[in-house]
């Protein structure tokens, strides 16, 4: 009976700034761009609700 890849618990995706990616295939590496791209978006999402928040702060004050 073979043992299917897909059984196994997949390793969760990290990456470290500055990491050497030498080693690793094509797949992973879209992986990990992918893994980027999202926590880009997650801080330009914070980015723009604390500037929001902030713009709303100063007009209250400034009012």
């Amino acid at each position: 009976m073979a043992i299917e890849d897909d059984d196994k618990p997949r390793k969760k995706i990290s990456h470290e700034i500055g990491q050497d990616v030498s080693l690793l295939s094509v797949e992973e590496l879209t992986e990990r761009i992918a893994l980027l791209n999202s926590e880009i978006a997650r801080l330009q999402e914070a980015v723009s609700k604390k500037r929001a928040s902030k713009d709303a702060a100063n007009s209250f004050f400034k009012s």
